[in-house]
Order: C-alpha cells, then structure tokens, then sequence
C-alpha cells in the first residue's frame, strides 16, 4: 500500500491549525483572572504536567521564565517524594492535564490547597476533576486528535501549548518587558550578541582608528585606509576633531576627476557631512543605520567630536551580530 505522506501531514496541520482556532471559545473571563493573578504573584509559576503534558509544561515554564515571568517545571512523580517543598505559598500551580484525571497531578492538589496555594489548571475538560479543583480552570478542549487512532496526544498538546504562549506574551506586555529585559535573559548565542552589544564592545581603537589630518594627500589617506584596512579613514583638524571621512567609495568617485594624489588634499574630496556613532549605541542599532544609509563603516565619536573608535560590517559579521 502506497502512503501519501504529504496528503497526512496536510491532514494534520489542518486538525492542528482547528484546533488553535478553536481557543478562541475560551478566551473568557476565566483567562483574564489567570493572567491578574500570575502578574500579581510574589514568588513563582510552578509547572506540572505528566507524560506529554510534562514536556509541554515543561516548554512553558521556559516561555514564562524567558519572557519576565519567573517559573519553572516540576514533575508531579517528583513533587510527591519530596520537590514540592521547592514549592512556596507565595507561587502559583500551573497544572497540565488533557483529561484532567491525572492520578500524578490529582495526588499533589490537596497538598497544595492545605497550603494556600493558587491553583489554575490547563485541561480539556471542563467538568474534570482538576478542573472542578482547580481556582481558576482554562479549557483546551479539542474536537479530535491529529492522531487517526485518536490516542497519542497531537492537536492537544498543541492547543496547550498555544494557551501557554498566549499567557507569556499577555503577560510580557503587561510588565512592559522589553528588548533589553529579554537579552539579559538570553546573553549567550545570537540573540544577545545582538541585543546587548555596545559599539564600544567591538570597535577599534586607540591607533587602530584610520585618521588623517586635512591637510594630509590623497595619496597619504589611501595609504591610511590600506594600512588599517576598514575600508576608510576620519579627517581630523588640528585639534583631533573629526571634519569629515573619506572612503573607498569616495576614491571610485574621485577616479575619472584626474586629480593629482600626491597634491590635492583630503579636505578638497572628504565627504564632510559624514554617518557617526556614540560609544553605547548598540550594535544593531549601527547595523540597521549602516544598511539603511548603505555605508559599510562609522566613524566613533566621543561628546567632543572627536574620534574614538572606528567599525565597519566585517566587525559587526565577526562580533555575531549580522
């Protein structure tokens, strides 16, 4: 027998994608309450979930902690030997359960309202006994599994999933989390390099800068530009203050002028309204400058105009940034 498997996995994504469709029936009152009290909580969101529940949990404990909200997983079989005293009664319980049976996740419950704790609960039915339980119940019921034997967990795992996301993102908005929030959270790989990353971090400096003063060549600037290899150098007056920059997309413009390198000065060809940058820009913030005024480099200044350091796309591409 001949499987069309791109016809299945169709078959699936269109299950899937009802599935999450399908949420908005249970966008209620009750998923406003959970987002006031996770927002609210003094500690932390705890949570649980058994077998494909407890890699879901586990994902959305993530989202939570990454996104300002601290949380983390803990599996239920754990919790009743010991790790529920990680548990305080200043956080909250996120239980995960599609059918809202789980005998890992019901056991722990009475521990946790003897204690005081806020208990919402995530399942796929209403009238389950966590959910009968729980304080606050968010429904992820879904008319059918993706699954065609209708038993491995598929479409709602993903409508959890889905709920999950959709209380991280609510609640990174209402604390107002920003970029900046997230990199500190994420300061290794890309993402932090691109977020964190100061031009003070990755420009050169000291006599790495290419410098020339006005009353130097051409023909001395290009030597300048070759021998610091950025592509360009800043043309600086008598007291160290930057007047103008000269590149090598300048020398192709000057080429067919016929003018005399070794006579004409810097300052008669420098571009004088030049693209600078201050020390704690960020360096996506240069990259996007860069890209949009299609510039390779900028020259660094300090309050005073002067130059302090010098970067051009091939540090951005070797910091990680591009």
């Amino acid at each position: 027998m001949t499987t069309d498997f791109c016809a299945k996995a169709r078959t699936v994504f269109a299950i899937e994608a009802a599935a999450i469709t399908g949420l908005n029936q249970y966008l209620d009152a009750s998923f406003e309450q959970a987002c006031q009290q996770m927002l609210s909580c003094k500690g932390r969101v705890i949570v649980i979930g058994m077998g494909k529940s407890g890699h879901i949990g586990n994902k959305i404990a993530a989202t939570l902690a990454s996104t300002g909200t601290p949380a983390f997983f803990v599996h239920p079989g754990e919790a009743s030997h010991g790790d529920l005293g990680m548990i305080t009664k200043d956080d909250i319980v996120l239980a995960l359960s599609n059918s809202g049976e789980t005998a890992e996740v019901i056991l722990i419950v009475p521990v946790l309202k003897r204690q005081g704790i806020q208990l919402i609960a995530m399942t796929g039915n209403p009238q389950s006994t966590l959910a009968r339980l729980a304080d606050i119940h968010l429904c992820v019921k879904v008319e059918q599994e993706a699954c065609p034997l209708g038993l491995a967990p598929t479409a709602s795992t993903t409508a959890t999933l889905v709920m999950g996301d959709a209380l991280a993102v609510a609640l990174l908005e209402a604390r107002g989390f920003s970029a900046d929030d997230f990199a500190l959270s994420h300061p290794g790989g890309s993402l932090g390099r691109r977020l964190l990353l100061r031009l003070a971090d990755v420009m050169h400096q000291g006599v790495q800068i290419p410098q020339v003063p006005t009353s130097a060549s051409i023909k001395q600037a290009l030597l300048e530009i070759s021998e610091k290899g950025l592509g360009m150098t800043a043309v600086v007056d008598e007291d160290g203050v930057l007047q103008g920059i000269f590149t090598d997309g300048d020398l192709r413009r000057i080429l067919d002028s016929r003018l005399d390198i070794h006579q004409t000065t810097i300052a008669e060809v420098m571009t004088r309204r030049c693209i600078t940058a201050k020390p704690d820009m960020l360096a996506a913030e240069a990259l996007k400058i860069m890209e949009q005024r299609k510039i390779n480099g900028l020259i660094v200044v300090s309050e005073q105009q002067i130059p302090i350091g010098a970067m051009n796309m091939h540090d951005l591409l070797k910091a990680g940034v591009i």
